[in-house]
């Protein structure tokens, strides 16, 4: 069984460098290598499902450029539905990535169209009621997000957020969401707790459910009246982190819309970005669900 997914989030383009060390403030260095990769969480996150094999429709904006194009055609390209993704004047959004050669990543994201996203356009709230879950980031302006999620809690569409980059989150927002997905970094950003269990506990207070990504510790998923499950990662050797996250995002609401307990699908996304982080680029690393089936079968981490 697949399920439908609604993504209403950013589309940017990642133009990346791959250098041996990120420079220091002031510091030039050389890189070896420059890729432009189709990117942005929200934009990731649809490939990163459709590829998993949910029915996925993706709402936002890219501009009139030829970085709009080359999103949208990705995008179609990985079985997305563009039809609610809008085109408006100006630029692309685009993300400056520097990955070094221990794959981790700095970004400095410029929003582009997608700061034109501030409400549903004409067709939108079909197109989420029609999903059975809705995924969200915070690369979109706040009343954008918002309105998404209010438009999910009407027609009871299961809301899945990730609060990234990290900034603090209106009450109503945080009400209108059911999951939860921040990384160990901003659960402390939101919580002030550092320890990952302390702070899917304070998490709780504000939703129903939760799940702290902690990179190589795995995740941890902390649901209210439940004991707090912690799924262990796959060991591989990372080349480029970058779009881990939103590949396991992806992953976890494919399995979720179909019905997959929740620890086989935190299980089943872990795999999903473990083979993410062994490939340069973001939507470029992403697996297929045949592929994700079998690393999940061979490390079975779950059991």
């Amino acid at each position: 069984m697949t399920g439908a997914i609604a993504v209403l989030g950013s589309a940017n383009m990642d133009l990346v460098a791959f250098v041996a060390k990120a420079p220091a403030r002031g510091e030039t260095v050389p890189g070896r290598e420059f890729r432009t990769v189709p990117g942005g969480k929200g934009a990731n996150q649809a490939i990163a499902a459709a590829r998993a094999g949910a029915r996925v429709s993706m709402i936002g904006a890219v501009g009139e450029d030829a970085f709009g194009m080359a999103l949208r055609h990705a995008l179609t390209e990985s079985g997305v539905d563009t039809g609610g993704l809008r085109t408006v004047p100006g630029a692309s959004g685009t993300a400056h990535i520097t990955v070094d050669d221990e794959g981790g990543n700095s970004i400095v994201v410029i929003p582009g169209a997608n700061g034109t996203v501030t409400a549903l356009a004409p067709g939108d709230e079909e197109r989420i009621a029609a999903a059975d879950a809705l995924l969200l980031q915070l690369e979109l302006p706040i009343p954008g997000v918002l309105a998404g999620a209010q438009a999910a809690r009407r027609h009871g569409v299961r809301t899945v957020l990730t609060p990234a980059p990290a900034r603090p989150l209106p009450a109503e927002l945080l009400e209108a969401t059911d999951l939860l997905v921040p990384n160990e970094h901003e659960a402390a950003a939101l919580t002030g707790r550092t320890d990952p269990y302390e702070a899917a506990r304070e998490l709780l207070r504000r939703v129903p459910e939760t799940v702290v990504t902690l990179g190589e510790a795995g995740s941890l998923y902390a649901r209210r009246g439940a004991d707090p499950l912690l799924v262990p990662a796959l060991r591989v050797r990372a080349v480029d982190t970058t779009g881990a996250g939103d590949t396991f995002v992806g992953a976890l609401a494919a399995a979720a819309v179909e019905g997959r307990p929740m620890a086989e699908a935190l299980a089943w996304a872990s795999a999903a970005s473990a083979l993410s982080v062994q490939r340069p680029g973001a939507s470029a690393s992403m697996p297929d669900r045949d592929e994700i089936d079998s690393l999940y079968d061979e490390g079975k981490p779950h059991r």
